[in-house]
């Protein structure tokens, strides 16, 4: 069971290729959803307003991933898709990359273009931080004070990720748990004398 992804922890450096004249210039972004997809594009036409094409690729998701990949004018399938071929290439997802061309005068055709935009994206992922990150199961775990010492010897022995918490008379604890470990936490709460445990569903 794949249980991990790997993803960029801050936007990239700019980069910068040239081929003939045009300009290149490369970004990644971290991203959870399509809306902060849109607002990074806004900013970056904001910032290179004289330029030709704003080309981007992005993928959001852990396990059931979206994507998409535009070419913002340019022929068809020689920007968004060599772009997004990268994202795949490195394996990262919650990204977007984004080239930007100023055209320097001179047609590239379109194997010059498919080489300039994954060219760019590539030195965009290149010069990003990329982390591999687990796939985890959120779980609420629920019962009353007195059982408060049980539940926390289950935590310290399986050494878990404890997010939020709220110990009052009756007590929940919200825990992270590795996809792979899941079924085997659960029952360890499952199978303890007035404890509940339910899977938090997203």
């Amino acid at each position: 069971m794949k249980d991990t992804y790997q993803s960029i922890t801050k936007p990239s450096p700019e980069v910068l290729f040239k081929d003939r004249n045009s300009k290149f210039f490369g970004y990644a972004f971290p991203i959870k959803t399509e809306e902060e997809a849109n607002t990074h594009l806004e900013e970056l036409r904001a910032k290179h307003h004289k330029a030709r094409h704003w080309c981007y690729a992005w993928q959001i998701g852990k396990e059931d991933f979206q994507y998409r990949a535009n070419d913002d004018g340019e022929p068809s399938n020689s920007a968004g898709m060599p772009i997004y071929g990268q994202i795949q290439s490195f394996d990262v997802t919650n990204i977007l990359i984004v080239v930007v061309r100023y055209f320097g005068g001179v047609k590239l055709g379109v194997g010059g273009l498919i080489n300039a935009y994954k060219t760019a994206a590539q030195m965009a992922l290149e010069s990003s931080d990329i982390l591999k990150r687990t796939i985890d199961e959120i779980f609420i775990v629920k019962f009353d004070y007195p059982e408060m010492n049980k539940v926390m010897q289950v935590i310290k022995k399986n050494n878990l990720n404890v997010i939020d918490q709220k110990l009052e008379i009756d007590c929940k604890i919200f825990i992270a748990v590795r996809k792979k470990d899941a079924d085997d936490i659960y029952s360890k709460f499952d199978n303890t004398y007035k404890v509940e445990i339910s899977k938090l569903e997203d």
